[in-house]
């Protein structure tokens, strides 16, 4: 191994995830504004130097905190159809952002906007590790002799919906409405925002503070 490459569960290790502990509690506080470089270093323990050479903005270190843990809940389901596979997918998502700390990541992700190219390129970065998770998908249904829709659509129509729900706090509390997404992206139809606003959607404080 290279002396330059930091150790798997080094120190740059550790230091990333007391970093990112610190901007997790500092938004479950009350108001949860505080959220500046010296408060983030001093609750992890670290010089904000340390901060700005890791991440170089504070948009960047919120945008790699929500993109770091949105992508600890997206296991590849493998049901044997497509239909299922992207309804398990979508369904998780779906809970992910509903518990209490999807909300907090939402959070960091609204507070890292519109941000710095370094925040963008976080954000980048995820979308397209979503697309090569979707693509995964709907390429084992081509094996298998399915008729897939392509990546975009999937990302336009069951993903970018669930976001953006969450973020505005409008996500109903039911396993129906990322079917329902699911459903329409695959088989066409109505788009199932109707069947939405029938269910109660689960309140939640402002992202952005």
């Amino acid at each position: 191994m290279n002396a330059s490459t930091p150790r798997p569960g080094g120190r740059a290790a550790r230091v990333r995830s007391a970093v990112h502990e610190a901007v997790i509690e500092l938004l479950s506080e009350p108001g949860g504004k505080d959220v500046t470089v010296p408060a983030i270093a001093q609750r992890a323990g670290v010089n904000p130097t340390s901060i700005y050479r890791r991440w170089g903005t504070r948009e960047a270190l919120l945008a790699d905190v929500a993109v770091t843990r949105l992508e600890q809940d997206s296991p590849l389901p493998d049901t044997g159809t497509l239909s299922g596979d992207l309804t398990q997918w979508a369904t998780a998502a779906a809970a992910s952002l509903l518990r209490p700390e999807g909300q907090l990541i939402l959070r960091a992700l609204a507070m890292s906007l519109p941000g710095t190219p370094e925040a963008q390129e976080e954000r980048s970065r995820h979308v397209a590790r979503r697309a090569d998770d979707i693509g995964r998908i709907l390429d084992r249904a081509a094996a298998r002799g399915e008729n897939p829709p392509d990546i975009d659509q999937v990302l336009d129509h069951v993903l970018g919906p669930l976001y953006l729900r969450a973020l505005f706090g409008a996500m109903p509390d039911t396993p129906a409405y990322p079917q329902a997404l699911v459903e329409t992206v695959l088989h066409g139809g109505t788009a199932p925002a109707g069947r939405a606003r029938s269910q109660a959607a689960v309140p939640v404080a402002d992202p952005t503070g």
